[in-house]
């Protein structure tokens, strides 16, 4: 087994395995209609069921060489993906959820997608500009991109936006204290807030849709960047940044929760464990 696709219940504390693969699968979205996941692997992207089963393959059209960056639009009609296109580095693209044509999103790249605004206007993504990687947001089509971090100086690598329910806040992963730690911000960029501060490297905070927790993984100290297959720690605490704990330990990493993961009701989270190569 390479790819454990699994689901923790918050009210149990239990973790179900839905589907397995001997072959690298990548990062699951929760459908907002609580039906199926959207997953990557070997470059496409793929539908699973919740009630697991066989992935369907998304018809993605020339984009072959998706990442781990993608995710579904809150009404359910679109998939944004993010995928290499020759030597340019990763794009942002749109089309239908049941698959389509890609249509190129963000001009500019590389650029990763990570985040959907509640309304469904607005999108965060991760993207290298001027050298270093910063969060940056957008219109949907990729129009008036604004850049949030860095636009004062070198505030190190930021990454993993991700909105509240509500739309009042973008959280995301920042080393710009010495190592990864999660951080808040206005969609504007105002009001930027240390959420936690701790011995370990956390990434890729999550908002609950309930508005109750904040999901994160806990890399161990010392880690740089995002690797796969090392010994990680799923992380809650409260929106006020209270009450962190680990809820689950296992090897994972990058493609475990890198895009937004939770069921549409918030009562459970899905993540992706990995075995050896």
């Amino acid at each position: 087994m390479r790819s454990s696709l699994e689901i923790y219940r918050i009210a149990t504390g239990q973790t179900e395995v839905v589907w397995q693969s001997r072959d690298l699968y990548e990062a699951p979205n929760w459908d907002p209609d609580g039906k199926s996941f959207v997953i990557n692997g070997m470059g496409r992207i793929f539908r699973l069921p919740v009630t697991g089963g066989d992935p369907v393959q998304i018809d993605t059209g020339y984009a072959d060489g998706c990442n781990n960056d993608h995710g579904i639009s809150p009404d359910g009609k679109t998939i944004l993906i993010s995928h290499k296109p020759g030597d340019e580095g990763s794009v942002i693209y749109s089309l239908p959820a049941t698959g389509g044509t890609p249509r190129r999103v963000t001009p500019k790249a590389p650029s990763y997608w990570h985040g959907w605004s509640p309304d469904g206007e607005q999108i965060a993504y991760c993207a290298r500009r001027a050298g270093r990687y910063e969060i940056c947001v957008s219109r949907v089509d990729g129009a008036d991109e604004v850049q949030l971090t860095g636009v004062g100086g070198d505030e190190g690598h930021n990454d993993g936006p991700d909105y509240s329910p509500d739309g009042a806040w973008i959280w995301f992963n920042s080393d710009r204290s010495g190592r990864a730690q999660i951080w808040k911000m206005r969609p504007d960029g105002s009001d930027v807030t240390r959420m936690t501060d701790d011995g370990f490297v956390n990434w890729f905070p999550h908002p609950s849709p309930c508005g109750t927790h904040v999901l994160y993984l806990a890399y161990p100290e010392g880690t740089l960047y995002h690797p796969r297959d090392l010994d990680v720690g799923l992380m809650l605490m409260s929106p006020d940044g209270s009450n962190a704990r680990e809820v689950a330990r296992f090897n994972g990493g990058q493609g475990s929760i890198n895009v937004p993961c939770w069921s549409p009701d918030g009562s459970a989270f899905a993540y992706m464990r990995y075995g050896p190569d």
